[in-house]
């Protein structure tokens, strides 16, 4: 993909995914809650978004800030998101942030890539989600769909989620940043897929370099 046609393909993109279905954490980011955005995206790891969804739904039922979750013990966290992956890791990294934002930050999530990297279970991926939809900030979120998209397109050229973040942040237009993951993910689920991707029907076809595609649908 060129980058002049990456302003078509990205618009093909949106008119595509308006039927799909919605991503857990997308659903949470319409909140624009940066701590139900930091919560379900750790939730969301190894996970299903059924299971994320409906995870999500019950722990913040129960609690939905720090200071409430705090009050929480960790059986019951544990309890309310399982069946999860790794539910019980998840469920003590939880009350370790959770701790760590009441008595460091005031109950608040930083806004920072660097305090966001100090917290339990928190990577790259999840502070950038959380800086982007949380804080509205310029952030990109590579996930697999991401990297696997953008390399599979011939748009970037990289071997690890980070350096094609490193990659895109060179030259993806940032008025991108935020929505690429959103986007990216629900294509990936539904039409790019990691095995057999459906590129028959593919609205974004005439700018893909299928990079790596052996059998396609």
């Amino acid at each position: 993909m060129k980058d002049q046609e990456l302003p078509r393909a990205i618009s093909a993109i949106k008119k595509a995914v308006r039927g799909f279905k919605i991503p857990a954490v997308s659903v949470v980011a319409e909140t624009k809650d940066p701590y139900k955005v930091l919560i379900s995206c750790i939730l969301s790891l190894r996970t299903q978004d059924g299971t994320t969804a409906d995870a999500s739904a019950r722990l913040f039922g129960l609690a939905a800030t720090p200071q409430k979750m705090l009050g929480l013990e960790v059986g019951t966290v544990e309890k309310a998101i399982y069946p999860v992956g790794f539910y019980r890791t998840k469920a003590v990294s939880i009350q370790k942030i959770n701790r760590i934002l009441v008595e460091e930050f005031k109950g608040k999530v930083p806004d920072s890539m660097e305090e966001l990297l100090r917290l339990p279970g928190v990577g790259r991926k999840t502070a950038n989600l959380v800086m982007g939809i949380g804080f509205g900030q310029p952030a990109i979120c590579v996930d697999t769909h991401v990297h696997r998209i953008t390399n599979r397109w011939g748009y970037v050229s990289t071997k690890t989620p980070e350096q094609t973040e490193a990659a895109l942040s060179d030259k993806l237009p940032k008025r991108y940043w935020i929505e690429i993951n959103d986007l990216l993910v629900k294509f990936g689920q539904n039409q790019c897929k990691p095995v057999s991707p459906i590129c028959s029907s593919c609205p974004v076809a005439a700018y893909c370099a299928r990079v790596g595609v052996g059998k396609s649908r």
